[in-house]
């Protein structure tokens, strides 16, 4: 499949109470059944937090997520489908964003599933950020102990629309996902930010991560809202 035919896709479902035990079963079977799509290359199901600590304090249990690499071509029926309309009937808000990768940088699990990059093509879109790691289980407390000035730092950012935590796991398999105005707002926070340079500077010393992934995409369609995140 040539990269120009591919499109990363991010949701977001919020669920009722009820619903969490469906949630927490869905994160295995939904897993499979979504890798197994046609059309799809790489796709993972996530909890949600506040970002605020990335421990498990921070968990929303009624917040659940994907990301997945899908052919533009597929994206409708993958829309319709069986495993979107479950999360879909069960859900109070729904949230997507189609996406075209302009950087990616690192793995995730053991691949970059968006090496499909292309130039910006719209130079006002709005730009998400999606970083992830796999922390190393001997540095997760002095992981947490640093991460409340970089989210002080973020939420302060000009630019800055809205942002919440992901994982594939309570503990150990943290990440961001973040919506920005622009990219120079995106890249004043990366590279001007005090706080975030600083846990750079940490990441090379204390080698935290056994695994990181840091990609950048051209917002090319809104749908829904999350949190503060919200389109019409």
């Amino acid at each position: 499949m040539s990269s120009d035919e591919r499109v990363t896709v991010a949701y977001f479902f919020t669920v009722k109470s009820k619903s969490i035990p469906f949630a927490f079963m869905s994160m295995a079977t939904h897993a499979l059944r979504t890798r197994l799509f046609t059309g799809i290359s790489f796709a993972k199901m996530l909890g949600t937090g506040s970002g605020e600590t990335f421990s498990p304090n921070d968990a929303n249990l009624y917040r659940w997520g994907m990301v997945v690499v899908i052919g533009k071509d597929q994206l409708a029926t993958f829309d319709q489908s069986s495993i979107i309309n479950a999360w879909r009937s069960r859900s109070t808000s729904e949230f997507r964003a189609v996406l075209a990768p302009l950087s990616s940088h690192g793995l995730w699990a053991k691949q970059n599933p968006f090496d499909f990059t292309a130039p910006l093509l719209n130079a006002d879109a709005r730009i998400v950020a999606i970083t992830r790691a796999r922390i190393k289980w001997s540095k997760n407390f002095i992981f947490w102990k640093s991460v409340p000035p970089v989210v002080t730092d973020l939420h302060q950012s000009p630019g800055f629309i809205a942002a919440i935590g992901i994982g594939e796991a309570p503990i150990g398999l943290q990440g961001t996902f973040s919506l920005w105005e622009s990219a120079s707002a995106l890249r004043d926070f990366a590279y001007k930010g005090a706080a975030h340079q600083k846990a750079i500077a940490q990441t090379k010393d204390i080698d935290w991560y056994s695994e990181e992934l840091f990609a950048r995409f051209e917002v090319l369609e809104l749908r829904g809202e999350i949190s503060s995140i919200t389109h019409k």
